[in-house]
């Protein structure tokens, strides 16, 4: 699994109601971009504007949390700006575990 580095999160009034709409916390959407276990994958679905990802892991408090966001440069560093989260369903939960041994077992 790859370690992503970043300088911070890009949050304004926009994205932090849509990210709360399904009930996750911002300190819960920090901390799946933040965590070492998340898988992180392109979304190729949604790439025309900027480039954007989905973080899929786990919260502090052991929830399955699905986020999407797009990193941001600003002044030389590098932003994640979460755009949308939600927490997952149970069938998206046994893939994300499979996906996880199966990365960690490489």
């Amino acid at each position: 699994m790859q370690k992503v580095t970043f300088s911070g999160f890009a949050w304004d009034n926009a994205n932090r109601s849509k990210c709360q709409k399904h009930g996750v916390s911002i300190a819960e959407v920090e901390h799946v971009l933040a965590h070492a276990a998340t898988l992180i994958v392109p979304d190729l679905k949604n790439m025309r504007v900027e480039p954007r990802f989905l973080a899929i892991g786990r919260t502090a408090a052991g929830r399955y949390a699905f986020v999407v966001f797009t990193p941001r440069q600003t002044r030389g560093e590098i932003l994640m700006r979460p755009i949308s989260a939600r927490y997952m369903h149970r069938k998206e939960i046994k893939k994300y575990e499979q996906e996880i041994a199966r990365v960690q077992n490489r």
